[in-house]
């Protein structure tokens, strides 16, 4: 099992290069990167940045394990619009994403996002999903060549209206059936849910790839009353060897108190 924290967190530092130094410093293996940091378009960032961050990467041995908030910043993009240009563009931005990924040592994209997968107005739940099949299904072979992963990520209801439980995100992954698509669960997500986190990380064990620390508050592991004792022991169980990654909505504490108290309430159940 591994730690990371995404990048977001560092944002007012304005520097990626301190932000990796500092991330391996106090302990991560990686670090999850949100493009929209670094530029509105993932296409806008150039070559020479993801040259450095992958050379910094190396040089500091922290790994940068992939990216999120990938629909954040670029407008007219959305997974199951009814508008199949809409769907085009977000398919073909699914692949620019993929290969920033792989130019900076990634290997995995959350799609968390909710707005950007919302079902519209006058759209039936079975038609986003049709929708959805197909923007999924042409970015995925661009994933593959760039040996990256798309994990879908369960948002609770009042996020999203489209895959706001596992067992809907489950289904969608079953229907594509395809080895670059896979499942985060996140700990604040699934507050929503009927079964508890422990449950539902062994009962979709086989599709889990990612994992999201954070509290039900917002904020990181340890800082609210979320007991990560038996996620871990759950995570142990099925032999979960990916990341766990922080990821936070408050950043009120810090950058600095929210990472180093993070990585050391976690490293306690392992």
């Amino acid at each position: 099992m591994k730690f990371g924290i995404c990048s977001e967190i560092f944002n007012d530092w304005g520097d990626i290069g301190r932000t990796i130094e500092y991330v391996k410093e106090v302990g991560y293996d990686g670090l999850e990167i949100a493009p929209y940091t670094l530029a509105q378009y993932v296409t806008e960032i150039p070559w020479e940045t993801r040259e450095t961050i992958a050379r910094k990467a190396r040089e500091t041995g922290l790994e940068i394990l992939g990216l999120h908030w990938i629909m954040i910043g670029p407008e007219g993009m959305h997974l199951t619009h009814p508008d199949k240009a809409t769907r085009e563009r977000t398919a073909q931005y699914l692949c620019d994403l993929a290969r920033f990924c792989r130019d900076v040592g990634g290997g995995l994209m959350v799609f968390g996002s909710p707005k950007q997968r919302n079902v519209e107005p006058g759209l039936t739940h079975e038609q986003a999903m049709d929708n959805a099949v197909e923007v999924l299904e042409q970015a995925l072979p661009v994933c593959a060549e760039c040996d990256v992963t798309i994990c879908m990520e369960p948002l609770a209801p009042t996020e999203t209206n489209f895959c706001a439980s596992a067992a809907e995100t489950v289904a969608l992954i079953d229907r594509i059936n395809h080895s670059k698509l896979r499942l985060l669960l996140d700990t604040k997500a699934m507050t929503a849910e009927e079964e508890d986190r422990p449950a539902l990380i062994r009962k979709y064990a086989k599709y889990l790839a990612h994992y999201h620390a954070n509290d039900a508050n917002l904020e990181g592991p340890g800082f609210g009353d979320v007991d990560f004792a038996p996620i871990f022991e759950a995570l142990k169980d099925i032999n979960y060897q990916d990341y766990v990654s922080v990821e936070v909505f408050k950043f009120d504490p810090g950058p600095e108190a929210i990472a180093t108290k993070s990585l050391e309430y976690m490293k306690q159940f392992v």
